[in-house]
């Protein structure tokens, strides 16, 4: 019920249902960082959500480098354990652990251990493609 009142409000028409293996993982393995990610809601402007949110994958060691962008962002670990840096903070997580980035705030995100972490994202913004990320070193 709630995912058609929210596709509604999106000006969606129905509501929708994918599963993960569903989508194929885009891989950013380059000076952004060394992760793997899935877009399951607001993949792109002829799919367009409430929201733009999918799962990112890290194996260990795997990183995502210091960033902004103009949308807030919601953390959700499933698993592993990671640290996010937000600002000058570094915050250990694990599963469970839920973080909310501001928009604009620098962020970035390292698996830490021996074992992959996943984290449920969710982007404040209609489809991937409005995020415009700034990575600090890049710039």
């Amino acid at each position: 019920m709630l995912g058609a009142v929210l596709a509604t409000a999106a000006g969606m028409d129905e509501a929708m249902v994918r599963q993960d293996g569903d989508v194929p993982t885009e891989v950013w393995a380059d000076d952004r960082g060394e992760l793997g990610f899935r877009t399951l809601v607001g993949r792109s402007r002829s799919e367009p959500g409430p929201f733009t949110a999918g799962i990112a994958d890290l194996a260990p060691g795997g990183w995502l480098g210091r960033h902004r962008h103009e949308q807030a962002e919601v953390y959700h670990v499933l698993r592993g354990r990671g640290t996010v840096t937000l600002g000058d903070r570094e915050v250990e997580v694990g599963p469970g652990s839920t973080v909310l980035v501001p928009g604009g705030t620098e962020h970035a995100v390292r698996a830490v251990g021996d074992e992959p972490f996943a984290v449920f994202y969710v982007l404040d913004a209609e489809t991937f493609e409005d995020v415009q990320y700034r990575f600090t070193d890049l710039d």
